[in-house]
């Protein structure tokens, strides 16, 4: 099996979003996202953010949560953009400027409403929390693309032949 293949700290994350239903948030989100406690401060957020292995998509916002902070984390308080980040001064902490305003997804939320709840708030990604209101992983603008489009899109503006102009 190619979980047998896979070093364990990998595989981990794929076998939980396998136990999701097809279709809904869960079976979508990172379990990765960017999550700091409250008592963080700005300036180590957006060194955070600034790590380069980070896909942009989940380096555009840090998800505050109570301690732990692997998914699943502790209790989850809410979000704070990069561009709020880059507006508040460096020694403010997480917890006086993020946003608890957004509804986060819960794990069996059809692709629908995920989308909708991303054109409503406008972002690049949503907090998935489980019953507890732990957070259990992102969705981001990439995996509702990913979600939306046919599987061969990025095949249909290949040039005829695989040439590159």
């Amino acid at each position: 099996m190619l979980f047998e293949l896979m070093e364990p700290e990998e595989a981990d994350p794929v076998r939980q979003l396998m136990k999701y239903q097809k279709g809904t948030a869960g079976s979508v989100m990172t379990s990765e996202p960017v999550i700091l406690t409250p008592d963080t401060t700005v300036a180590e957020a957006l060194a955070r953010i600034r790590e380069p292995q980070l896909p942009p998509a989940v380096a555009a916002q840090v998800f505050v949560t109570r301690a732990p902070m692997a998914t699943p984390t502790g209790r989850y308080l809410g979000i704070v953009h990069f561009q709020r980040l880059l507006r508040e001064p460096p020694a403010e902490i997480l917890g006086g400027v993020l946003d608890s305003g957004i509804d986060p997804l819960r794990p069996e939320t059809p692709m629908v409403e995920v989308t909708r709840q991303m054109a409503t708030y406008d972002l690049v990604a949503l907090p998935v929390v489980d019953g507890a209101n732990r957070l259990v992983g992102a969705v981001t603008v990439d995996d509702v693309l990913d979600h939306s489009l046919p599987p061969d899109w990025r095949d249909r503006d290949a040039p005829p032949g695989g040439a590159s102009g």
